[in-house]
C-alpha cells in the first residue's frame, strides 16, 4: 500500500487485465490504430471504423483514410506522418475530416522516432476533439468580434462628434449635443441587452429602429433626415440584439463612409411581411459619389453577413450606385420575434 497525506491506496497492479483496459479506452473514447510502415495499412478497433465512419476491415489503407480528410489537410496530414517516424518522444496532430456534409476533428497521436515499433507497426490513438476545437473558434471568433465592436464604438464616438460640431453655437452647447447623442446610444444598447429575469419580451420594431438610430440624425441639416416607415410588429429580446448588432454595423459604416457622413444624406429604413419573412430595406442617399461598389470582404461585412445568417435565418444584399446604397435584410420573422 502508498500513503500520501494520510490517504492509503492500494500498489499499483503488475499489469491491467485486457477486460479493464478496453473499459477504460470505451469511457473515454478512445480509437487505437496501428500502422505498418512498409505496406502503409492500418488497423483500428471498433472505435477508430466508427470515428471514420467506415465499415470495419481487417487493414484499410492510408488512401481509404484519405479520402475522409478534409481537402485543405489532406496533403499536411500524409507528410505529418511520414515525418512523424523522425521526431524524437511522442507527437500530435489535429486535422479534419468529413462525415457527410459534418466537419469533425481528429487529434492522432503516437510515439515518433520508431519508438516501441513492433515487426514494423507503430502504435496510437485517435481522439475526437471537435468540441474543443469549436470552443477554439468560438473564443477566436468572440475575441475577433470585441476587437471589431471597440473600433467601432470608437468610429461611432468620432462621428457623433463631427455631427454634433455642426450645429453648435458654443463648446458647451457642443458638448450637451454630444452628451444626448452617447445618452441615446446607452439607451439603445439597454434596450437590446438580455437582462436575467426581465419579464419583458423586447419591443416594437419601429421603437427598435427609432432608438438604435436617433444618435446618428442630425438635425442641423434638415429635420428628419433619417426615416423610418415599418409594420406595427414585436421584435424579441433574442432577435432585437442579433438586429441591433446588425443595424449598427450598417449605420457605423455610414457614418464614415456613406449618406450619414455627408450634411446632405437621408437614410430611408422600411418593412414590408413577405409571407414568412420580414424584408428590411435600408436606403442611402445624398452622401459620397460612389465610384466603385466598397470592398465587402472585410471583418464588419462577414460579420454582419454571418450574424444574418446564423441568427436571424436570413440574407443581405446590396445594391450599390453612384447616388448611394440599398441593403436589403430578408429576415426569418420567427427568429426575429423569439
Amino acid at each position: 500500500m502508498k500513503t500520501l497525506h494520510n490517504l492509503t491506496f492500494p500498489a499499483e497492479p503488475a499489469r491491467w487485465p485486457p477486460r479493464h483496459l478496453r473499459l477504460a479506452i470505451d469511457a473515454a473514447g478512445i480509437a487505437l490504430w496501428s500502422w505498418n510502415v512498409d505496406s502503409d495499412q492500418f488497423t483500428m478497433d471498433r472505435h477508430g471504423f466508427a470515428l471514420w465512419d467506415l465499415p470495419p476491415a481487417p487493414v484499410v489503407v492510408f488512401e481509404e483514410l484519405s479520402a475522409k480528410i478534409h481537402p485543405a489537410d489532406r496533403d499536411r496530414v500524409r507528410e505529418a506522418f511520414s515525418a512523424t517516424r523522425g521526431i524524437v518522444g511522442s507527437y500530435e496532430i489535429d486535422f479534419r475530416i468529413m462525415i457527410g456534409d459534418v466537419i469533425q476533428w481528429i487529434s492522432a497521436r503516437g510515439q515518433g522516432d520508431d519508438a516501441d515499433i513492433e515487426g514494423r507497426v507503430m502504435f496510437g490513438v485517435f481522439l475526437d476533439v471537435t468540441g474543443r476545437k469549436q470552443a477554439e473558434e468560438a473564443n477566436e471568433l468572440l475575441a475577433g468580434e470585441m476587437s471589431h465592436r471597440v473600433k467601432n464604438l470608437l468610429s461611432m464616438a468620432t462621428a457623433l462628434t463631427s455631427i454634433s460640431s455642426r450645429s453648435a453655437t458654443s463648446t458647451e452647447h457642443m458638448a450637451g449635443e454630444l452628451i444626448s447623442r452617447l445618452s441615446a446610444l446607452g439607451r439603445a444598447h439597454d434596450l437590446v441587452r438580455p437582462v436575467p429575469g426581465r419579464k419583458e419580451n423586447g419591443a416594437l420594431l419601429g421603437d427598435l429602429l427609432t432608438i438604435l438610430l436617433a444618435p446618428y440624425d442630425d438635425e442641423a441639416a434638415f429635420s428628419g433626415r433619417i426615416r423610418v416607415a415599418v409594420p406595427r410588429m414585436s421584435v424579441g429580446e433574442r432577435g432585437a440584439t442579433s438586429l441591433a448588432m446588425v443595424l449598427h454595423e450598417l449605420a457605423t459604416n455610414s457614418v464614415k463612409y456613406g449618406a450619414l457622413s455627408a450634411v446632405t444624406g437621408t437614410l430611408d429604413v422600411s418593412c414590408v411581411l413577405d409571407g414568412a419573412e420580414a424584408v428590411l430595406v435600408w436606403t442611402e442617399r445624398g452622401g459620397p459619389r460612389i465610384a466603385a461598389p466598397p470592398e465587402t470582404t472585410g471583418y464588419g461585412s462577414r460579420m454582419l453577413t454571418r450574424s444574418m445568417q446564423s441568427q436571424l435565418n436570413g440574407s443581405v444584399a446590396r445594391d450599390w450606385n453612384e447616388d448611394g446604397a440599398i441593403i436589403t435584410l430578408r429576415i426569418d420573422a420567427t427568429r426575429l420575434a423569439i
